[in-house]
């Protein structure tokens, strides 16, 4: 029973900082750690750790591990934070929708992101693009 009221307080919490996420989809997903959490539900980190290990939530926005809403963050110009998974989207809608002819660089990207209120640099980009398995801007192009 115990067990049962620490999963539910986990997701709960999980919920209370991903709203947005909940209400609007993957590019409102903010950072957040197993400290929030914790301190949220006045846990230990390393319960919250074991609670989310293996187990999934089923959501309106389909089947997620709760290890899904733990991410890194990346700052914005506002001071907010925005997720390194929210990043990662928004990489690979402007991959999806870029010109064939003429593929965007991992610089130009970055350099959209940042319009965008995205703080990230051209590296990064770069990491979370070949970790979504996306090419390079060269090996993207196709020729007409």
């Amino acid at each position: 029973h115990q067990r049962q009221r620490t999963i539910y307080k986990v997701v709960q919490s999980i919920i209370k900082h991903q709203r947005e996420f909940f209400e609007r989809g993957v590019r409102f997903l903010k950072p957040l750690n197993l400290r929030d959490v914790a301190d949220d539900i006045e846990m230990h980190e390393s319960t919250v750790s074991r609670v989310t290990t293996s187990k999934y939530v089923q959501t309106p926005r389909g089947l997620f591990p709760l290890k899904h809403f733990f991410s890194s963050g990346l700052d914005t110009e506002s001071g907010e934070g925005v997720s390194s998974k929210t990043a990662m989207a928004r990489i690979k809608e402007l991959v999806l929708a870029e010109d064939k002819a003429r593929p965007l660089s991992d610089q130009r990207i970055a350099e959209m992101l940042r319009v965008a209120n995205i703080d990230i640099a051209r590296r990064t980009v770069t990491k979370y693009r070949e970790s979504m398995n996306l090419l390079s801007s060269t090996k993207r192009r196709e020729v007409g």
